[in-house]
């Protein structure tokens, strides 16, 4: 015997059992050996009930309507446990409220299946069956004799089924709210799991872009410079010691920024040690096209404005100068290079340009093995821009390529 546990709420159907159900499919509310002993101890008051009233009854045809509605009382019992069909219980009940109009030895049994129908089914299906129950003991009442008079008796049925009715409501009302209380549990930590993921993969991608921003400028760098090395074979001592440190300097910076990224990856956020590394500003442009000049590349480079422009803003302003300038490295190398960056009050509007064709020579040599990009840089700085609401508008033009990136604050 097991309870309910296939049916929606508030339909008519168990309310209680539907939250098991939910939670662990088929499996019974309570293991079955727990209806085996309520069956016993209603069977077990139901006979010791019987009993008193045979022994007050006078000899006549009322002790065998007192044993047959007992017997029937113990057989209709199980409904109230049953599964199937999905109403048993609702049957079990008003069948025993029947069988109290006729002997008080159905009155244990009528009892439990209004408490059970109550704690089961919602108030329409319960309030109907508490109320078939009330009836029936009325009925019993008009017919037999009862230690109270008929009043009394009437409103002590009244009271018992008005207080089974509202307990019944209450402890189905309370596992309801338990019940809500663990999904909600389950569905808040399912959401901190998404949640999780979600920073995990933004994390990734920051990482990726922050890599792309800074190692392939640095590496842009590197050829460009190693090109002219293999271009100009024949430069003085002087030139290739200089040209010797810009690539030395450059791989140790590179290095670094790789173990900065490894750190991050290998650490939890909590454990990371040390503080993060400092952020680049608008000031920092100046130290890019200082490179860029040192590594062969005709940069110029116009600054204008000087609004207060908040970091996010700045570190986006200087991602961009970079991105543009190691494009115009890596696909136009050795075409003169235009970086325009305008700071007005709520807009910091970046311009890279560049008159060149739009490839690169592997080692910097002109007229190299042509090495195509991928365009992530471009993507994750589409990504950044918008981030922040501003525009990002680039292509090929007449008289080369151009990035023009516009980012809004509030001023």
């Amino acid at each position: 015997m097991t309870a309910p546990t296939d049916c929606p709420p508030l339909a008519g159907r168990p309310v209680l059992a539907t939250a098991a159900a939910r939670r662990d499919g088929n499996r019974p509310l309570v293991p079955w050996w727990t209806f085996a002993v309520a069956w016993l101890a209603v069977a077990a008051l139901t006979v010791l009930a019987t009993a008193g009233i045979v022994d007050q009854d006078d000899a006549g045809a009322q002790p065998a309507i007192d044993v047959t509605v007992a017997v029937l009382a113990l057989a209709a019992l199980p409904l109230l446990w049953s599964r199937s069909p999905r109403n048993a219980p609702v049957l079990g009940a008003l069948v025993l409220a029947s069988l109290s109009a006729y002997s008080g030895a159905a009155t244990p049994a009528s009892t439990v299946a209004t408490l059970q129908v109550a704690r089961w089914y919602p108030a329409r299906t319960a309030v109907p069956v508490a109320a078939a129950g009330f009836l029936g003991h009325a009925v019993q009442a008009l017919w037999r004799p009862q230690a109270l008079p008929l009043g009394w008796w009437l409103l002590c049925d009244l009271a018992v089924h008005a207080a089974l009715l509202g307990w019944g409501m209450y402890w189905q009302a309370r596992a309801q709210l338990m019940w809500s209380l663990r999904d909600r549990a389950r569905r808040a930590e399912r959401e901190q799991e998404r949640r999780v993921v979600e920073a995990r993969v933004a994390e990734r991608t920051r990482i990726a872009r922050e890599m792309h921003d800074t190692l392939a400028h640095r590496l842009s760098l590197l050829a460009a410079t190693a090109g002219a090395l293999e271009y100009r074979p024949d430069a003085d001592p002087a030139q290739l010691a200089r040209a010797a440190g810009l690539v030395r300097a450059g791989v140790s910076a590179a290095l670094g920024d790789l173990r900065d990224v490894v750190r991050v990856l290998r650490a939890d956020p909590e454990d990371v040690e040390g503080a993060p590394a400092p952020q680049p500003t608008l000031d920092d442009v100046d130290r890019l096209v200082a490179e860029a000049r040192e590594a062969g590349g005709d940069v110029a480079y116009e600054r204008s404005g000087s609004a207060d422009v908040p970091r996010t803003v700045e570190v986006a302003a200087f991602r961009v100068a970079q991105e543009g300038l190691t494009n115009a490295r890596r696909h136009a190398p050795g075409s003169p290079v235009v970086l325009r960056v305008a700071a007005r009050a709520g807009e910091v509007r970046v311009t890279v340009s560049d008159a060149g064709p739009r490839r690169v020579a592997v080692g910097g040599a002109v007229g190299g093995a042509v090495a195509e990009g991928t365009g992530t840089g471009l993507v994750g700085l589409r990504e950044r821009v918008a981030l922040l609401g501003g525009t990002l508008d680039a292509g090929a033009r007449d008289d080369g390529f151009v990035l023009d990136v516009r980012l809004p604050w509030d001023a």
